[in-house]
C-alpha cells in the first residue's frame, strides 16, 4: 500500500521509493543473498508495474468520460474541405439532451448518393388519393390520406425523406386546416385531416422539396461553406480630421477549425454572456475596435450543375395531383365541446386549430377575438417586450395601429432596424422591439443596436406587468444547427433565470413562419427542423408558453412568405393576448 500510494502521488519519485523499501541485506550468505536481492527486486518491479498500469488505467477511463460525444460531421461527398466537428460541452447541453434533439431531427432519405436525374422524386409521376371516401362526414370526423412518391421514371421511391405539405381548405369559405404528413420510409407517406367546419372541403398536397434535395440541405447546413457572408463597416480618424471607412466580409466563427478563413484574417468580437464569436477581415487602414455598422452580404452558391437542377422551380414547392374533390361536410350534433383556458404548459396538437372566415379558431386553449378597446384593456399596465427579427417588428406595427392611443417614440434609429418603442400614457402601455444579434441578414444598422436575446432577457426585471415574445429561427437557417442548439441554449438558462426571479413574467415563444423562399438558402425544411430544436429545448421549462405560428402560415391561402400578411399577423397576435389575458 505504501509503495502504490507512493507511486500515485508522485510516479517520478518510484526509483527512491523502491529503494527505501528494499529491507538491507548485507550479512547474508553471498550467493543467498544475491539470490534473494533479485528476488526483491523482481517483486518490487512488479509491484510497481501493476501500480503504474492501474494508475494509467484509471486514467483512461476518466479522459473517457470526460469527452462528450461529437454530432456527426456532413457527408464528405461536397467540394467544401472543413467540416463543423462540435462538442455537447461547446453547444453547452448535456449528453442527453443532444441524444434526443438527434432523435427529434432524424430525417430519412437515400442510402446512397444519387446522381440521376430521373431517379429523384417527380412532382408529376407523384400523387395522393383519399382512403375509403364516403358521400358525406360530420364536423370532427377525420379522413386519411395517402401520398405516393414516384421517381422520373414513373417507378414507386423505395425510401422516405421527401417533403410534402398536406392540407384541407375551402377558398369561398376562407377556411383551411393544417395536416402532418407521416413519412413510412418505403415512398409512401399518410396524412390524417381533420373536417372542422360545415360545408365542403377539398385535400391540397404539394411537393416543397425531393428526399434528393433534402439531404443536400443537410449537407451543406453542417459543411463549413458559408453559403453567404455578412458585411462591417469599419470608421474612425484619418490625417488631417478626415474620416476612413472601410467596408470588409464578416462571419460566424463556430467550431474548432472557424467556419470562415480569409486571406486577411481576422478581427475577433466574443460576446462574454453567450460566447458567440464574431470575425470580420482585418481593415487595411483602421484598427479592429473600429467596427460601427453591420449589415448582409452577398450569397454563395454552393450547389454543383446537377445540385441546381434538383432545385429548379419545375421540381421545388409543386403541387401534386389526386383526389381533388369536393367533400361533404354535415354539421355535428353533438357539438365541438369547449377548450380550456390559455395558459403556459399547454401542449401543441396537430391541427393546433384552423381557420374560418379568415379567422383562427384554436384547438389549443380558448382564445378571443379583441378588438381594438379589448386590446388597450388587455394591455393597461403592461411593458411588453418583442425580440427577435422582423416578424415580432410585424406584431409591433400591428399593436402600433391597433391599440388605441399607442404611439411610437422618436428613437432616432432606422423604422426597419429598430431598436423601436411606443407608449401609451393613458392605460400605462409600453411597447418594445429590438432585433437579435448576428448572425443577421439586415439592411445596415448600428453593430451597437444588435444584442443577443439571452443578455436582453438577463437586463428584464420581470413581474405580473412583463411579457416577454421572442422568436430566433430566420436568420440562423444559414448556419450549423449545432450553433442554433448552443443559442438557444444561452436563452433557455435567460429565461429560467428570469422566471426564477419573477415567475409571475409571461414568457411567449412564437415559433418561426414558412417562408415563400424554398432554395438552398432559405428553406422550409431548415425552419422546421429549427422549430423542432426550440419545442424540444423548452418542452420542460415550467412558465414558457410556446405558440405554434408554423402551422397559421403553412395551411393559410395567402402565399406563403416569411413576412406574413395582415390576416394572418392580426391572427397571431391576438392569440398571443388570449394567452396575456385568459378567459
Amino acid at each position: 500500500m505504501y509503495l502504490a500510494h507512493k507511486l500515485t502521488l508522485n510516479p517520478s519519485r518510484r526509483t527512491a521509493d523502491l529503494a527505501m523499501v528494499i529491507p538491507s541485506v548485507k550479512k547474508l550468505n553471498p550467493p543467498v543473498g544475491r539470490l534473494r536481492r533479485y528476488a526483491l527486486l523482481l517483486a518490487c518491479f512488479l509491484c510497481a508495474s501493476s501500480c503504474l498500469a492501474l494508475l494509467g488505467l484509471n486514467y483512461g477511463i476518466q479522459m473517457t468520460q470526460l469527452l462528450p460525444p461529437r454530432p456527426k460531421p456532413a457527408s464528405r461527398n461536397n467540394n467544401s474541405s472543413n467540416y463543423y466537428a462540435i462538442s455537447t460541452t461547446e453547444m453547452e447541453i448535456s449528453d442527453e439532451e443532444w441524444e434526443r434533439l438527434q432523435k427529434a431531427l432524424v430525417w430519412p432519405g437515400p442510402d446512397q448518393q444519387i446522381t440521376q436525374l430521373n431517379l429523384s422524386t417527380s412532382p408529376v409521376h407523384s400523387t395522393f388519393s383519399i382512403v375509403g371516401l364516403k358521400k358525406s362526414y360530420r364536423v370532427g370526423e377525420k379522413i386519411s390520406v395517402i401520398i405516393t412518391a414516384r421517381d422520373h421514371n414513373k417507378n414507386l421511391k423505395t425510401y422516405g425523406g421527401d417533403f410534402f405539405k398536406a392540407k384541407l381548405f375551402n377558398s369561398k369559405l376562407k377556411a383551411s386546416v393544417y395536416g402532418e404528413v407521416v413519412d413510412h420510409h418505403n415512398g409512401t407517406y399518410s396524412v390524417v385531416l381533420l373536417l372542422p367546419w360545415e360545408g365542403q372541403a377539398q385535400v391540397f398536397v404539394r411537393l416543397e422539396h425531393s428526399s434528393e434535395v433534402v439531404q443536400i440541405l443537410k449537407k451543406y447546413r453542417e459543411s463549413s461553406f458559408p453559403r453567404g457572408h455578412y458585411n462591417g463597416y469599419f470608421e474612425g480618424s484619418g490625417p488631417n480630421k478626415t474620416r476612413i471607412s472601410e467596408v470588409v466580409q464578416c462571419n460566424l466563427k463556430w467550431g474548432a477549425e472557424g467556419s470562415w478563413r480569409k486571406r486577411n484574417c481576422c478581427c475577433e468580437y466574443k460576446d462574454i454572456k453567450t460566447g458567440t464569436v464574431w470575425q470580420c477581415e482585418r481593415p487595411k487602414k483602421l484598427s479592429c475596435d473600429k467596427l460601427v455598422h453591420h449589415s448582409s452580404g452577398g450569397l454563395e452558391s454552393p450547389l454543383n450543375a446537377f445540385e441546381n437542377h434538383l432545385f429548379t422551380n419545375k421540381l421545388t414547392n409543386v403541387a401534386i395531383t389526386g383526389d381533388k374533390i369536393n367533400i361533404n361536410v354535415l354539421p355535428n350534433t353533438a357539438g365541438k365541446g369547449t377548450t380550456e383556458r390559455c395558459r403556459s404548459g399547454l401542449t401543441t396538437p396537430v391541427p393546433a386549430g384552423f381557420y374560418f372566415k379568415d379567422v383562427w379558431k384554436s384547438f389549443v386553449c380558448n382564445t378571443q377575438q379583441f378588438n381594438s378597446t379589448q386590446m388597450g384593456n388587455c394591455l393597461k399596465n403592461k411593458i411588453v417586450y418583442l425580440l427577435g427579427d422582423s416578424t415580432t417588428r410585424q406584431w409591433f406595427e400591428f399593436l402600433e395601429r391597433s391599440v388605441p392611443g399607442l404611439k411610437r417614440m422618436d428613437l432616432h434609429t432606422p423604422p426597419i432596424g429598430g431598436p423601436l418603442m411606443a407608449v401609451e400614457l393613458k392605460n400605462n402601455i409600453i411597447v418594445h422591439w429590438r432585433i437579435h444579434g448576428v448572425p443577421l441578414r439586415f439592411s445596415k444598422m448600428l453593430i451597437t443596436d444588435l444584442h443577443y436575446i439571452a443578455n436582453d432577457i438577463d437586463e428584464i426585471a420581470g413581474g405580473p406587468h412583463a411579457v416577454v415574445v421572442f422568436t430566433i429561427a430566420a436568420h440562423l437557417v444559414f448556419h450549423p444547427v449545432t450553433f442554433y442548439i448552443h443559442e438557444v441554449a444561452k436563452i433557455r438558462q435567460s429565461v429560467v433565470a428570469l422566471l426564477s426571479r419573477a415567475p409571475q413574467t409571461t414568457v411567449v415563444i412564437k415559433s418561426g413562419n414558412t417562408a415563400g423562399v424554398k432554395n438552398i438558402f432559405q428553406s422550409d425544411w431548415y425552419a422546421m427542423q429549427l422549430n423542432t430544436v426550440m419545442r424540444e429545448m423548452f418542452r420542460d421549462i415550467d412558465g414558457v408558453i410556446y405558440l405554434d405560428v408554423w402551422q397559421m402560415t403553412s395551411c393559410h391561402y395567402l402565399q406563403e412568405n416569411v413576412h406574413p400578411g395582415p390576416v394572418i399577423i392580426a391572427n397571431e397576435v391576438k392569440m398571443f393576448l388570449s394567452y396575456v389575458c385568459p378567459l
